[in-house]
């Protein structure tokens, strides 16, 4: 007998997109007369995928196209990619809560999802009633959803508001819930969005920790859509990389973040200038990895580079060059202050690649301010906030407070017994 969970084959999703035409300012009466007949020709256009009102184009995008791919039962699945790589939609199409446009999906087991706040409860219903509402709806009967009753509202901790319409709870109450629900009614497949983030830390930790256990303890099917890379690297074993509504690449977790971190390279910002422009100046800077090729996203574990090309038809011995790394909130990291006259030998330019060590800026985005200067006399070039490029958590020991601030770079030191 076959282990696969969940199988997809050649999964599409399209949606008509309305456009506004440009149109020149309208008198009263021909608004009042268009708004007229569109009401009679909604029903028509709508089922005929054409112009929903007059004044719009229609657009078929393609949210997913072609998508294959297996899972095995028991297996911790993450689905990582940019915003508007599908991942979203393929969610909501495994939990039936949308209809492919093509292809067909096997799952063999139940599946409880969590997707958005309000998705899954009605909102006049208490929180009592919504439990067992989902449980039914998850084929379980009202004797097995009562042995699992006490566990759920513990782990939620909404006990005080349980026979409150959730309609009135808040958001954070809302996933509590939703996830405790999700989690404890033992569906074969969970399925989770990035909901999650809703909640607090200490609770985004219970559940993490839960779908862990889910997973590895319990045997069932985990798949779970983020961008904290760290989190994913901790809970998943495989992985999906969507990009533009296709699959990219399907693997082993740590493959699947490294190819991620790399298939951003065509983002990158490359200062260049041409040939013929006046004074001292940078020619070309641009951020790279160990073997200079360009690069934007970087693991913490990796070396990060900056590779320069320096023009100096002004050379004289004072010249420095100077970069000083911004954090986000443009608050100054470290500045590296050199004489240039340390790297060449009367050169009218010259090329530095300058290596920041593995394990030592913090996950988040940074960018940088440069310059080529006569201290005290004149500046000659200054690049202020460019080569934008982030550090995605992909495992260190601060992963399981990822999202916290804990500093820009991490501190190298000893403890020692005395």
């Amino acid at each position: 007998m076959s282990d696969t969970i969940i199988k997809v084959e050649n999964l599409s999703k399209s949606y008509l997109i309305g456009h506004e035409r440009q149109q020149g300012y309208m008198a009263l009466r021909d608004v009042v007369a268009n708004n007229a007949k569109g009401f009679f020709k909604g029903i028509k256009n709508i089922v005929r995928g054409k112009d929903l009102v007059d004044g719009q184009e229609i657009e078929e995008f393609w949210a997913l196209k072609d998508i294959n791919f297996e899972i095995k039962k028991g297996d911790a699945v993450g689905i990582i990619g940019r915003n508007g790589a599908g991942k979203s939609t393929l969610l909501k199409i495994l939990s039936r809560i949308t209809e492919p446009t093509k292809g067909r999906i096997e799952l063999n087991g139940r599946v409880a999802s969590l997707l958005e706040v309000g998705t899954g409860f009605h909102p006049e219903l208490s929180g009592r009633e919504n439990i067992y509402l989902n449980g039914a709806i998850l084929g379980m009967s009202r004797a097995e959803i009562k042995s699992k009753f006490d566990e759920i509202v513990d782990f939620s901790g909404v006990e005080k508001f349980l026979d409150t319409p959730v309609k009135r709870y808040s958001s954070g109450m809302y996933v509590r819930l939703a996830f405790a629900v999700a989690a404890h009614l033992e569906p074969e497949i969970l399925v989770v969005d990035e909901v999650l983030a809703v909640g607090d830390a200490e609770f985004q930790k219970k559940c993490l920790g839960k779908m862990d256990d889910v997973s590895k303890k319990e045997g069932r099917t985990v798949l779970f859509v983020s961008h904290q890379m760290g989190t994913i690297s901790q809970l998943c074993n495989t992985s999906l990389l969507l990009d533009k509504g296709s699959l990219i690449k399907a693997g082993p977790t740590s493959q699947i973040i490294d190819h991620y971190l790399q298939h951003r390279a065509d983002q990158v910002e490359k200062i260049e200038r041409k040939d013929g422009f006046p004074g001292n100046h940078f020619k070309t800077i641009y951020m790279a990895d160990k073997n200079l090729s360009p690069k934007v996203d970087y693991g913490f574990e990796e070396e990060i580079v900056i590779k320069l090309q320096v023009v100096l038809p002004e050379y004289n011995p004072a010249l420095e060059l100077a970069l000083r790394l911004m954090d986000k909130h443009r608050n100054a990291v470290f500045t590296i202050h050199e004489k240039i006259d340390t790297f060449i030998n009367g050169e009218p330019d010259i090329n530095l690649a300058i290596s920041i060590p593995p394990k030592f800026l913090t996950p988040g985005r940074y960018s940088w301010v440069m310059c080529i200067n006569h201290p005290g006399s004149k500046l000659y070039d200054l690049q202020d906030d460019i080569l934008p490029f982030t550090i995605i958590e992909t495992g260190s020991d601060f992963a399981r407070y990822e999202g916290a601030n804990y500093g820009s770079v991490f501190a190298n030191y000893s403890i020692n017994r005395i």
